[in-house]
């Protein structure tokens, strides 16, 4: 059984223009110590999706479909169970480290809350247990620094001190939503091998939101490409990488800088902008940003097209889109 198995799920936000289908029945699994990537441009669903499996959208927020962790069904079920599950069997690092963390509390406290809430520790306990998951993430002097408070560390130690959070009940998954966000480059790439390391280690799920198609590359198996709140395009991370074979996911390749393009190279752009969900067509979501839109991408949702190697690209218009791509 997989560890985590999602159904057709969709999730429809309240907003000042009326309801709007944020997720638009997306589904996938993910085994026990395999690791899945999310991409996708601001707004296409992915930091909903993820928001759903722990619980935390909106009290406005209707949500169907199924979302099963472990065999237990997380669509419906009562805060309380949830509260047993988020932070304890599924962790989650979020975007912003600042924000994460309490301004007030120390980061003994912090660190140590989850040990205190979901496996009894006593306050003792929980702060040793603190110490040794910030000596792990490599906040260095840990020792001398378990009173200070978040303003006093760099936004790459805050990042490191959520990850400890994230991990101190020694999740069954952990989440990452846009880890390295408004870190400089260098630090970046030291948050996600401390998180590559760590997920070997323990033998924990991953599942990895990122814009930098490099990054999703190098640190997971398996990847989800979404737009207006659907799956485009799904699969191994390197028959994705291969094939390309749905016009967005050529059109977010093409945008990334080129090492040794020519200088003054204008980067390739997908034109036009992401539609607010209440303006996404009933059709293809990416209908009318697409050079292949024809009538019936309005109006049909385009069903799950079998490649090879377990890769499926949804689009009606997808023999025209590979044919182009060959003679290309």
């Amino acid at each position: 059984m997989p560890l985590l198995e999602v159904d057709n799920l969709h999730v429809q936000l309240q907003t000042q223009r009326g309801p709007a289908e944020a997720v638009r029945g997306i589904g996938f699994t993910l085994e026990r110590g395999e690791t899945l990537g999310i991409v996708g441009e601001s707004g296409c669903g992915k930091s909903i999706t993820v928001q759903s499996l722990m619980g935390l959208l909106p009290a406005s927020a209707k949500v169907t479909g199924s979302i099963r962790f472990d065999g237990t069904e997380l669509v419906g079920l009562p805060e309380r169970a949830m509260c047993e599950i988020r932070g304890n069997r599924i962790g989650m690092i979020f975007q912003e480290p600042m924000t994460a963390l309490n301004p007030v509390h120390t980061i003994a406290r912090q660190v140590g809350e989850p040990l205190r809430l979901h496996r009894g520790l006593s306050n003792a306990d929980a702060r040793k247990d603190a110490l040794a998951l910030l000596d792990r993430v490599g906040i260095p002097d840990a020792a001398a620094r378990l009173d200070a408070y978040p303003h006093q560390f760099s936004g790459g130690q805050r990042q490191r001190i959520g990850i400890a959070m994230a991990l101190a009940c020694g999740p069954d998954l952990l989440i990452a939503d846009e880890p390295t966000t408004a870190l400089d480059v260098t630090i970046q790439k030291q948050i996600l091998e401390l998180i590559q390391s760590l997920v070997a280690e323990r033998g924990m799920a991953l599942i990895l939101i990122s814009h930098d198609l490099g990054v999703i590359a190098q640190s997971v198996s398996k990847m989800l490409v979404m737009y207006g709140g659907s799956l485009v395009e799904s699969g191994p991370t390197a028959a994705v990488f291969a094939e390309r074979a749905h016009p967005y996911t050529q059109g977010l390749f093409a945008a990334r800088p080129a090492l040794g393009a020519a200088r003054g190279l204008k980067l390739a752009t997908i034109k036009g902008s992401v539609p607010e969900l209440v303006d996404l067509p009933a059709g293809c979501p990416f209908a009318g940003r697409c050079r292949f839109t024809i009538d019936e991408c309005h109006a049909t949702r385009p069903p799950a097209t079998q490649m090879p190697h377990s890769h499926q690209v949804r689009c009606i218009r997808l023999d025209h889109v590979l044919a182009e791509a060959t003679v290309a």
